[in-house]
């Protein structure tokens, strides 16, 4: 490997290492809440307005991201996006309750900046690597990021009864912390050039209905993941009674069957019908969420939680395999905006249960999770159809 390519490479492994500081900041905001105390004073319609300033926060990263990108390079950019992400969280940490709503919206705001950033240039940094190898690295990048949200879920419920809620985030802003120091080193990168594969080019290639049909599964898919993610550990400790730490460690175990579920997809997807695979998928996430919708203990918690994460995980990479065969002309900002589509619906579908939840009880939860369900799978369905009669 010539020295340039060796650079490109290392840089490549720092984008998507950069994922799991993603999946920590788009994490937080659900295993947050109970240390915010909300279980005990929930205001639904505010913590919708949380999870939306998150999500503006987020697109508007993306854009800031992609103008820093052009001008300081990758490294900087990273380091950027993890700075934000240290800040946000000390903001946070400055402004838990009873302190001032306004601080802990402005710091949701930057929290979804910092995530923007990082996922865009992290786009950018993975290039080479999604040359070699499209699904793996699309995968990884997914399993990155799903161990950012465990982590943050674990810490969360492990240190619950140790600390202040200002001091867990004051610990949680020492690793992004630390990346960006580590980042801010990362070594200038060479051009990406991609003969034949400029942006028109790549545009051209999603003005299809397959593009569609990608950006409204990965939507409500994500959407499916960040509503149970987002409202989970509040729902148990309401519904059950449970401790705030055991919901939290519950919602840490939803994180872990995702991914093991998706780690365990990679081989399945090679060895076993894709059909059997999503129909399974499908009837363990119904079954997953209607147990938590009905359960009155926490092992039946326990078997609802395993059974939706473990439905919800093998979508993903389904679809992420489509899209790397589907889409061999990559170009960064374009997979970035239909990525950022499916951070739009992680978010705003826990902001919409929200005010649901304000007319219609916490109960309501667990419905939207069923429905998406039901329209992945026919969306799926559809791809699946569209992609032969393209081929015919």
């Amino acid at each position: 490997m010539n020295p340039a390519a060796s650079v490109a490479m290392r840089v490549a492994r720092r984008g998507i290492a950069a994922m799991f500081f993603s999946g920590m900041l788009m994490a937080l905001l659900g295993a947050v809440l109970p240390v915010w105390r909300y279980h005990l004073e929930p205001n639904f319609p505010l913590i919708g307005h949380y999870f939306l300033l998150q999500n503006l926060g987020v697109l508007g990263g993306g854009l800031g991201g992609a103008w820093v990108l052009g001008r300081k390079g990758i490294g900087f950019t990273l380091a950027l996006g993890c700075g934000l992400a240290c800040a946000s969280l000390l903001m946070l940490a400055a402004f838990c309750p009873p302190a001032g709503v306004w601080g802990r919206l402005a710091g949701l705001l930057l929290l979804g900046g910092a995530a923007g950033v990082i996922n865009h240039a992290g786009m950018h940094a993975v290039s080479p690597m999604y040359e070699m190898h499209r699904a793996a690295t699309l995968n990884l990048a997914g399993i990155l990021f799903g161990a950012g949200c465990l982590l943050c879920a674990l810490f969360l419920s492990l240190a619950f009864f140790l600390y202040t809620a200002p001091s867990l985030l004051i610990l949680l802003a020492v690793l992004p912390g630390l990346a960006a120091g580590v980042f801010a080193r990362t070594p200038k990168a060479p051009a990406i050039v991609l003969p034949g594969r400029r942006w028109r080019d790549a545009l051209e290639d999603f003005r299809t209905p397959a593009a569609v049909l990608f950006a409204a599964i990965l939507f409500f898919q994500f959407g499916n993941e960040g509503a149970l993610a987002g409202w989970l550990a509040l729902f148990l400790t309401q519904r059950l009674g449970a401790s705030p730490a055991t919901s939290l460690l519950l919602l840490a175990l939803y994180w872990a069957a995702l991914l093991v579920g998706r780690t365990l997809a990679q081989w399945a997807l090679g060895h076993l019908p894709h059909g059997r695979l999503l129909a399974g998928a499908v009837v363990a996430q119904i079954f997953g969420c209607t147990a938590l919708w009905s359960t009155d203990n926490l092992f039946g918690a326990t078997i609802g939680v395993l059974l939706a994460g473990a439905g919800f995980s093998v979508i993903v990479p389904l679809v992420l395999e489509k899209i790397g065969d589907r889409f061999p002309r990559y170009h960064p900002a374009v997979f970035n905006g239909i990525f950022s589509i499916a951070w739009t619906g992680a978010l705003l579908a826990p902001a919409s249960l929200g005010y649901f939840a304000h007319f219609w009880g916490i109960g309501v939860v667990m419905g939207l999770p069923v429905l998406g369900a039901l329209l992945v799978s026919l969306l799926l369905l559809a791809l699946w159809l569209e992609a032969r009669l393209s081929a015919a």
